[in-house]
C-alpha cells in the first residue's frame, strides 16, 4: 500500500489494514504488521525501528531511552492491542497512546478526554434537540398569552367536532320527468337481451320479436310504361283569341 501522510489530520476518525497480512497475524509478527510504511500511526523516529535496522530483538528496547511500540496484549486471532510509550529508564514509561487491531483493521483508541467531549457534545445535543422541539409547540397570544399547543389537543379537538354532513339537495319534479323519459326512450332503442327472475339466478335471454316487413308489390312491366306515359307533362294550351269589336 502507499504511503499517505496524516499529519495534522485526526487520527481518531481514521483506520488502516493491509489485507496480505491479515491470513497470517499472530503475536510474533503483529509488531512488524503494525510497522509498515503505509500505516499513519506507526512514528518512524522509534527505537522499534533502530532495533529493527541494526538487527536487534525486542529486549534490547528496555536498555534505550526514547518512543517505542510494545504488544500489551493478545487476543487470538482476532485482537491485539499495541501500546505507545514513552521509555525514560528501564523501570519508567509513560503512556502516549494505545492502538487495537481488530480483524486486520487498525484503530486508535480515544483518550479519555476524547470519551467524555464527545459523550457531552452527544448530550448536548440531544438537550437542544428537546428545547427547539418543545419551543415548537408554545403558542402566545396578547389576550390569551402563553399556552402549549400539542398534537393529541389537534386530535382531541378533531374527534370533539362533529362531522357536517352535506346535505343532498331533491331533485325537482322536471328533473325526474325528464330522466324517466329519457330512460324509456333507451329501453326501446336498446331493448334487454338477458333478464334475471331473482338475484344470483342464471339470466334468461329474451326473445326480440321482429314486425314483419311488408310485402313488395309486383308491378307489370305493361302497367308502368302507361303511368310514366301519363306521367309526363302536357303541352301548354293555347289561349282564346281575343275578341274584337265590330264597327258599324
Amino acid at each position: 500500500m502507499a504511503s499517505v501522510d496524516f499529519r495534522g489530520n485526526n487520527l481518531l476518525g481514521i483506520s488502516w489494514v493491509d489485507s496480505g497480512w491479515v491470513p497470517i497475524l499472530n503475536p510474533g509478527n503483529v509488531l512488524d504488521y503494525f510497522s509498515e510504511r503505509s500505516n499513519p500511526f506507526y512514528d518512524r523516529t522509534c527505537n522499534n525501528e533502530v532495533v529493527k535496522m541494526q538487527r536487534l530483538t525486542l529486549e534490547h528496547l528496555n536498555q534505550m531511552v526514547g518512543v517505542e511500540y510494545i504488544l500489551l496484549h493478545a487476543q487470538e486471532p482476532i485482537l491485539y492491542i499495541i501500546r505507545k510509550q514513552q521509555r525514560q529508564s528501564q523501570t519508567q514509561v509513560i503512556p502516549l497512546a494505545d492502538y487495537y487491531i481488530i480483524a486486520g483493521v487498525v484503530y486508535q483508541a480515544p483518550d479519555l478526554g476524547t470519551v467524555i467531549s464527545s459523550r457531552a457534545l452527544s448530550a448536548v445535543h440531544g438537550i437542544q434537540s428537546a428545547f427547539d422541539e418543545a419551543m415548537s409547540y408554545c403558542r402566545y397570544h396578547p389576550s390569551k398569552g402563553y399556552w402549549w399547543h400539542f398534537k393529541d389537543h389537534e386530535e382531541r379537538d378533531a374527534r370533539a367536532r362533529p362531522k357536517s354532513k352535506k346535505k343532498e339537495e331533491p331533485s325537482s319534479l322536471f328533473q325526474r320527468h325528464r330522466v324517466d323519459t329519457l330512460l324509456l326512450d333507451l329501453r326501446s332503442k336498446f331493448p334487454p337481451t338477458f333478464y334475471q327472475p331473482k338475484p344470483g339466478e342464471k339470466p334468461i335471454p329474451v326473445e326480440v320479436k321482429k314486425e314483419p316487413e311488408p310485402p313488395t308489390e309486383t308491378v307489370k312491366q305493361e302497367e308502368r310504361e302507361p303511368a310514366t306515359k301519363s306521367s309526363a307533362p302536357a303541352p301548354p294550351s293555347k289561349p282564346p283569341p281575343e275578341k274584337r269589336a265590330r264597327l258599324q
